[in-house]
């Protein structure tokens, strides 16, 4: 790898668009985002904004349809995100929440973590997964996402509650209270967000390239109400801020992207055809969001970032 940046990290959040200005559909609204306010600037998660570039971050309205009629979804929008490939076109459909056999054949066939580890680099998921988690898989009564797909696929472990309790990992509650109070593990250290924030930033400077899957955003999208998901996203704001807070702009380029909207129109519990935001944060943030339209155009960045050959189908 050849570049003046030293490593990347994609900061994925399930299932966020951009939504219009009501207050009384879009949770975005009525939460308090000091973080990402003080980034971009107030509104910024509205649907009518175009792409612009602040002091440290630029904002792009990403395309997660990708050409194809229907609703976006999880498996092959975190597909062409990992692989740069258009991967609801090559199907002929959005598909999710698990990768079916085709789009598992388009993973195996490489992503970001294959070509990071070709090319002698270091690459991680930052998830734990609990010891249950790992059972399941092994009984055959649970299916891998997309991303603990490719990671896994790439020859990298999947990261275990020892990880987690050691500094490792991070939950993707961020704060660990999860493992508290739904596994019972009450020894496990419970962080603030900012402080989880914060320590994703360092376990990411450890890597050329890695990922943070926080799909409980989905989750708030497709239950709960308005105010619980205006709840969540100011837990996702100040484990943001922390990141920023730690974040090196001269050696790391943090990406902040979705895979289709949800939660930005509480008045049902369907994904939506929105635009996902992409925010970038680091030295050329405005140079290489430049060349962002769609999911698929995420991993041209990844690989321009750090050096890494661009000749991918």
């Amino acid at each position: 790898m050849n570049s003046s940046l030293q490593y990347v990290h994609i900061f994925f959040i399930d299932g966020i668009g951009l939504g219009s200005a009501d207050r009384e559909t879009n949770p975005f609204v009525r939460a308090r985002l000091p973080h990402l306010n003080g980034l971009l600037g107030e509104g910024w998660f509205l649907r009518n904004n175009g792409r612009f570039s602040a002091n440290r971050a630029t904002f792009i309205p990403t395309d997660a349809t990708l050409g194809v009629p229907g609703k976006p979804q999880s498996a092959t929008g975190q597909a062409a995100i990992l692989t740069g490939r258009n991967i609801p076109q090559l199907l002929g459909e959005h598909y999710g929440p698990k990768p079916n056999p085709p789009i598992m054949e388009i993973i195996t066939a490489g992503t970001l973590f294959h070509e990071v580890i070709a090319a002698g680099g270091r690459a991680a998921l930052l998830n734990p997964y609990p010891e249950f988690f790992f059972d399941a898989i092994t009984r055959g009564k649970q299916l891998l996402s997309a991303v603990p797909l490719a990671a896994s696929l790439a020859g990298l472990p999947l990261l275990t509650t020892e990880d987690l309790r050691d500094g490792r990992a991070i939950s993707p509650d961020f704060t660990n209270q999860g493992w508290h109070d739904l596994l019972g593990l009450t020894d496990m250290p419970v962080l603030t967000c900012h402080a989880a924030g914060q320590r994703l930033a360092q376990l990411a400077a450890a890597y050329h390239f890695s990922f943070f899957d926080h799909w409980l955003s989905d989750r708030h999208g497709h239950r709960g109400d308005l105010d619980m998901a205006a709840a969540h996203l100011q837990q996702i704001d100040a484990t943001l801020g922390g990141v920023l807070d730690a974040w090196d702009d001269a050696r790391g380029l943090l990406i902040i992207t979705s895979d289709h909207g949800n939660v930005e129109e509480k008045d049902h519990r369907q994904h939506t055809r929105n635009p996902v935001p992409t925010i970038l944060v680091g030295a050329g943030h405005a140079h290489f969001g430049s060349a962002i339209q769609n999911l698929a155009d995420i991993a041209g960045v990844v690989r321009a970032a750090l050096g890494l050959p661009s000749n991918r189908l």
